[in-house]
């Protein structure tokens, strides 16, 4: 409706009005509204905190103070070691979440009897929220009835209990393993995704050609997927790293800041009431991500010369 043919009988297309466009913007706006509110002014507004001395405790004064608040957060050894102990989380839970993930996708790739049981199976973690996880996990590796703990009695592994969330040395793996198994589903949807857009002609090609299944996958699926193992991998470093609920519902950081990371420090310094500090903190987090962003996105340039 509303359209004519053209002097060479094809279909134009209506003016676009300015009515239109008033009622496309009036269709937006609450969306647009709504990421600003909860999305960037929380970002600006802890941007410019970070510049004040802001403390819950004190309102009647907020002066500016410049980079007081950072200089006092890099001279706090406890970011220092917040700081590496991101590393450590962050690292090792990509690592393994990458490589189980890929593997899990592998399988649930093929059919078989109860495949979308095992598929819904793998899946469910990613539908519960990491604070919950955190807890069932806090449970699992209590050092007095645990049944981690439990189970390995059983099997004769060990002799006596372990303090898992109590030992600095048993901390931070335990919480890197509860991230593990909250985050291999991730990655086991994600790279499932990418493995059915591969076309089949690519492998009846190979074959043909005498490829083995494992020249296939390191000639065919690999460079086909690599742009979205390349985006995955991105964003779950991302995640990862501002991911502290879990660590939070785990050990709260404890014991004695093993299993702090930066986002739990920040968590700290607000719970302290210092949001100068804890903005600080955040415009540091910020700062780091976009480095690692950047970094990363240059390192990967090959991806978008394909």
């Amino acid at each position: 409706m509303g359209r004519v043919l053209d002097g060479s009988g094809f279909v134009s297309r209506p003016a676009f009005t300015a009515r239109k466009a008033g009622l496309i913007a009036l269709c937006l706006l609450p969306g647009v509204a709504f990421v600003a509110v909860f999305t960037y002014y929380p970002m600006v507004r802890g941007s410019v905190i970070a510049f004040q001395r802001y403390n819950l405790f004190d309102l009647t004064s907020t002066p500016f103070v410049g980079l007081e608040n950072f200089r006092a957060v890099l001279a706090e050894e406890r970011f220092w070691t917040a700081l590496r102990n991101t590393g450590t989380w962050v690292g090792l839970s990509l690592f393994f979440q990458f490589l189980l993930g890929f593997g899990l996708a592998l399988l649930l790739r093929r059919h078989f009897r109860g495949r979308g049981l095992y598929q819904a199976w793998v899946f469910f973690p990613w539908a519960m929220s990491g604070f919950l996880i955190g807890l069932l996990w806090r449970w699992m590796f209590n050092g007095q009835f645990g049944v981690i703990n439990d189970l390995l009695l059983r099997t004769g592994i060990i002799d006596t209990r372990i303090g898992f969330l109590s030992s600095p040395g048993w901390a931070m793996t335990s919480v890197i393993v509860a991230n593990i198994w909250y985050g291999v589903t991730f990655f086991a949807i994600m790279i499932m995704a990418a493995l059915q857009s591969v076309p089949r002609e690519l492998y009846e090609a190979a074959a043909v050609d005498g490829a083995s299944r494992l020249r296939q996958f390191w000639h065919v699926t690999l460079p086909h997927i690599r742009p979205t193992l390349a985006l995955i991998v991105l964003l779950r470093v991302i995640w990862i790293l501002n991911f502290p609920d879990l660590i939070y519902s785990m050990t709260g950081g404890g014991p004695a800041g093993s299993t702090d990371i930066v986002t739990t420090f920040l968590i700290q310094q607000v719970m302290g009431g210092d949001y100068g500090r804890a903005g600080a903190v955040g415009f540091l987090v910020l700062g780091l991500l976009l480095a690692f962003s950047l970094f990363y996105l240059n390192a990967t340039r090959f991806e978008r010369s394909r």
